[in-house]
């Protein structure tokens, strides 16, 4: 990964409370794996932003090596890594993916 593009990433995730890499977007998850956490995030009802690595190719490898985790989608909250699809529903189901982001929300 070049400097440039880790800079990039990490302003990019440093810019939003809660961020979202996967493939398309939240009003058109183009596979099941970015629908199930975008329909997480809105049973929430929490404000996030997405980005669609399937529009660039650099982002969509470079969050990989970024974070040391092999699949999109990818969910970060304050700036840290929080897991994929199924990391991210465990927490949806205990109950902890909502105390994460209301933490990130009131900071």
């Amino acid at each position: 990964m070049t400097p440039d593009l880790k800079e990039h990433i990490d302003n990019t995730i440093k810019a939003h409370k809660i961020l979202l890499f996967m493939k398309g977007n939240k009003l058109m998850p183009q596979c099941g794996f970015s629908n199930n956490v975008v329909q997480m995030l809105n049973q929430l009802a929490v404000p996030y932003e997405t980005i669609d690595v399937l529009q660039n190719d650099a982002i969509r490898q470079g969050i990989k090596e970024y974070s040391n985790w092999p699949t999109i989608p990818q969910l970060y909250i304050n700036g840290e890594f929080v897991g994929g699809s199924d990391i991210v529903f465990g927490l949806y189901q205990s109950g902890e993916l909502a105390q994460m982001v209301e933490v990130a929300l009131a900071s």
